[in-house]
């Protein structure tokens, strides 16, 4: 498949450490790929460059192939856009505002806009100066897809809205994915990318950190169980089987393993020698994997430090 977003060494140096650096990362079509980070780790300043909005200092960002910075007006129509920081034309409504969207893309069939209006349960003749945070995201979602867009750019798309909005929200999301929309979604919420991404990668202090599939983190090649044992006799005997053991607290006489698909069905068999309290398996989650990956490169650097 064909690569719609390409980021090719994209730098943005406002000096002191702040900034993007060496940003490399491509978009099949039809992908969608998470953005993971917290707050000013270089999400918003990333989709600013894929927008054209902003001059790199170095590297560059490419849509259809064209260079973003120079040639954003040739591929801005087919990108619907929710930026983090919403700021709205001066229009009286959300309704004149979205109508004057739809006019500007050519849209004259209002329905799926009118669809996504009552999903999200917005009210668009509300002003939308008085609107509440909640309801200028959700006109910015519904102005960002009333043009049937090739790509969605969502920035933090999901700020402001409650559970039940957040929940309607993925649905929409997931649905446009499986009609082979190609997105790019930031997020500082794990659990939305891992629920409809089929990549995440991590930015942390204007770098990648990390990319992984979410195959690898629905179905990891290792998994972990925490035992805990009836007797202290049982916890110390089960430790000389030589399983792997990533938490150990014997105060409650209880392990935490990590063991390959392939070993599962020994470590059960085995597990019937012993009394055991519980067994339950520790949940992976994209979480989890993350905090892991950082910590590793955290080591990793103390080490060449002190070298």
């Amino acid at each position: 498949m064909k690569n719609v977003i390409e980021l090719k060494d994209l730098t943005k140096d406002y000096g002191n450490g702040r900034g993007i650096f060496d940003i490399s990362l491509n978009i099949a079509e039809g992908e969608m790929v998470g953005f993971a980070g917290t707050n000013g780790s270089g999400k918003t300043t990333t989709i600013r460059h894929i927008m054209g909005f902003v001059k790199p200092t170095s590297g560059a960002a490419y849509v259809y192939g064209k260079e973003a910075w120079k040639h954003s007006s040739e591929f801005v129509r087919k990108i619907g856009y929710v930026p983090g920081e919403i700021a709205f034309p001066d229009f009286a409504t959300g309704t004149a505002f979205l109508k004057s969207r739809a006019e500007y893309l050519g849209v004259r069939d209002m329905s799926y806009a009118e669809k996504l209006i009552e999903r999200l349960q917005l009210d668009p003749s509300a002003s939308l100066k008085r609107m509440s945070k909640g309801m200028k995201q959700k006109t910015a979602i519904v102005a960002a897809l009333i043009g049937d867009p090739e790509i969605l750019l969502l920035d933090e798309p999901t700020t402001g809205l409650d559970p039940l909005m957040r929940s309607a929200f993925i649905d929409i999301i997931k649905e446009e994915h499986a009609r082979g929309k190609t997105i790019f979604m930031s997020s500082h919420m794990f659990e939305e990318l891992e629920a409809t991404c089929d990549r995440v990668a991590l930015i942390a202090n204007g770098r990648i950190a990390d990319i992984v599939s979410l195959d690898e983190i629905r179905h990891p090649a290792r998994r972990e169980y925490k035992i805990e044992f009836k007797s202290p006799e049982d916890y110390n005997r089960f430790k000389g089987l030589g399983y792997e053991i990533v938490r150990d607290q014997p105060q409650y006489s209880q392990v935490t393993v990590s063991i390959g698909s392939n070993d599962l069905n020994n470590l059960f068999s085995d597990l019937t020698a012993f009394d055991i309290r519980f067994i339950s398996e520790v949940k992976y989650n994209l979480d989890t994997y993350f905090r892991k990956r950082l910590n590793k490169n955290l080591e990793k650097e103390t080490e060449e430090y002190v070298q």
